[in-house]
């Protein structure tokens, strides 16, 4: 099991994430940014636009999972 935060794969805060693999770690991710529109949070709606951005640069949305990929197969197992 590793551990991410909100502002470690994109979003705004420190909430952690417990994951055994990535793709589980970016679902859980995706989840708590959308709850966290649906609430109206300024801080999570502006990273998200940050994020849409990225979504439209393939190129450069490849080069950011990549990177966060890397990030999360080099941390600790918990």
């Amino acid at each position: 099991m590793k551990t991410m935060t909100c502002k470690q794969l994109g979003g705004s805060c420190d909430i952690e994430f417990h994951a055994k693999t990535f793709e589980e770690m970016a679902k859980m991710s995706k989840k708590h940014g959308m709850e966290m529109y649906g609430k109206g949070d300024e801080e999570h709606i502006n990273a998200m636009k940050e994020m849409k951005e990225l979504v439209n640069d393939p190129e450069g949305m490849k080069k950011w999972m990549e990177s966060k990929q890397k990030e999360f197969d080099a941390l600790p197992e918990t």
